[in-house]
């Protein structure tokens, strides 16, 4: 008898020890309500659609089948250029001491970072700079005092207060709480104050929150415009997220951030499966003589081999749904999926290796420009966003002598007009085309997670801010909602006070 109770408490602690939604009893038989899915299909190979495989591994355990589909490489928005020799991100570039998942990503995967060294920046009207950093800490904070009273003081720690209330979503996905709406995983970080933000443009939330109009004009647009490349008219929350870009501490990953994309996939053990994804149709299969209709999505995309079609239980589209990002058809989805209109900003990213022209910036003496970045003003004559020094992603010196690699932020391709006002001389330039970011036009209103049954669209949060770190967010989101919703676990979904309710469990 003794031995009969000890093999039982054995086996109960086996089973209370199963970790979420790991391989064995936690993903079938803990749950009781109904099969674990046999294939979940993952559309886009960038920071999203990889941190999703990897957040869905975790979730429903080794036994699912998980493809990747990536019609280009793995990456997405995170690429490398090659400019003489040398690669330099053209895509997602910094990330931010406070951005935990990727954090975790790094440690998890081994990858090693790289510092991005503070530079000297200066804000320009598109005639002349109108403040430029100085090396000496004190004589800054008195020049900012000088020109804007205590507003550069007052938006770190309005910053601070936003961030703050940000951060609680990793506690929140700690304890597996997941959101079905973009709307409502932002409030439950700040309330009814987040979703204002959400509904107003940056330029409203600063000027409610006592900023003078001149602080926005010549330091806060040009930052929107450095980040986004859009003015303070940009929604009150990617705004903030925009500052946070030029805060210290900031990092990126040695040999380009895309390879956490191909380290994460690795780490899900998902099937990359090239191919342009045409179609998702809603099907449905009898499941045994005696089961009921089973609902699962066939997934029509273009091979090397040609037109291939699967099937799969779960879809993730991790790729903005834009006709000319991912054109995809859904057929046989009941109610329809709505059409998405919303526009993505063109960016052109620019690499010149060459002699700036310090006197269009008003400097006599070339040898005494210091400035790594130059943020511009809403400007006709301002032809271009930013201007910065990047280096490799290779933790290398820097060759060049003399001269610098300059990376532009600009609307359209440089004209060599353009490019010869702007530096002495060049040797090389090297250019690459994005539809980057959302355009943001507040009021927003963000497109629905739940696209269908067990379709889910993670993108939905670049309405909210679009960024390597809010990706992942979306992704381990997406992983938790699509497991909830799968054994029909509603008490972690869209749960209230969730700020509140932990601390008293805790």
């Amino acid at each position: 008898m003794a031995a009969w109770v000890s093999a039982a408490a054995a086996f109960l602690l086996l089973f209370l020890l199963q970790p979420p939604g790991g391989g064995g009893l936690s993903s079938s038989a803990s749950q009781g309500l109904r099969r674990p899915p046999a294939k979940i299909g993952v559309i886009g190979a960038g920071i999203g659609g990889t941190s999703a495989a990897y957040f869905l591994r975790q979730k429903f355990g080794r036994d699912v089948q998980i493809d990747v589909f990536e019609k280009g490489e793995v990456g997405g928005r995170l690429a490398t250029l090659n400019v003489e020799g040398k690669y330099y991100e053209a895509g997602g570039t910094i990330i931010h001491p406070l951005n935990l998942h990727m954090k975790h990503f790094v440690k998890e995967l081994g990858l090693s970072v790289s510092a991005i060294q503070d530079g000297l920046r200066g804000f320009y009207s598109g005639e002349e700079l109108v403040f430029e950093e100085s090396g000496w800490y004190i004589w800054n904070f008195l020049k900012l005092l000088w020109h804007y009273g205590l507003n550069a003081l007052r938006m770190y720690l309005w910053e601070e207060e936003i961030l703050d209330k940000f951060m609680r979503i990793y506690r929140y996905q700690s304890h597996d709480y997941a959101f079905s709406t973009s709307e409502a995983l932002l409030h439950a970080l700040g309330g009814s104050d987040f979703l204002q933000r959400l509904n107003q443009t940056m330029d409203e939330s600063m000027q409610r929150a006592g900023f003078s109009q001149k602080f926005i004009n010549e330091i806060v647009t040009p930052v929107m415009r450095y980040n986004y490349g859009q003015g303070a008219s940009i929604n009150g929350f990617v705004g903030v997220v925009a500052l946070t870009g030029t805060d210290p501490g900031l990092w990126s990953i040695e040999g380009g951030n895309k390879r956490a994309c191909s380290g994460l996939l690795e780490a899900s053990k998902a099937q990359l499966t090239p191919g342009t994804v045409l179609s998702v149709e809603g099907k449905t299969r009898q499941e045994g003589r005696s089961g009921g209709a089973v609902k699962f999505y066939e997934v029509m995309y273009n091979s090397a081999t040609g037109l291939t079609s699967d099937s799969y239980d779960i879809i993730v589209i991790a790729t903005p749904l834009h006709p000319k990002i991912a054109n995809i058809a859904f057929h046989n989805i009941k109610p329809s999926i709505p059409g998405f209109s919303r526009p993505y900003e063109p960016i052109v990213t620019t690499f010149i290796h060459g002699q700036i022209n310090a006197s269009l910036f008003g400097y006599k003496d070339p040898s005494q420009f210091t400035l790594s970045d130059v943020f511009t003003m809403e400007n006709p004559n301002a032809f271009f966003y930013s201007l910065s020094v990047v280096s490799p992603v290779q933790n290398t010196t820097d060759p060049f002598l003399g001269s610098h690699v300059w990376k532009a932020f600009s609307a359209e391709s440089l004209t060599k007009e353009q490019l010869t006002l702007l530096f002495a001389s060049y040797d090389a330039v090297e250019e690459k085309k994005w539809l980057a970011y959302p355009h943001y036009s507040p009021p927003e209103k963000c497109p629905p997670v739940i696209l269908h049954d067990h379709m889910y669209y993670l993108n939905s949060i670049e309405c909210v801010a679009s960024a390597m770190e809010m990706s992942a967010i979306s992704a381990k989101n997406v992983a938790l909602l699509a497991y909830h919703r799968w054994y029909n676990k509603v008490d972690m979904i869209d749960q209230e006070d969730l700020h509140e309710r932990l601390k008293t469990e805790l």
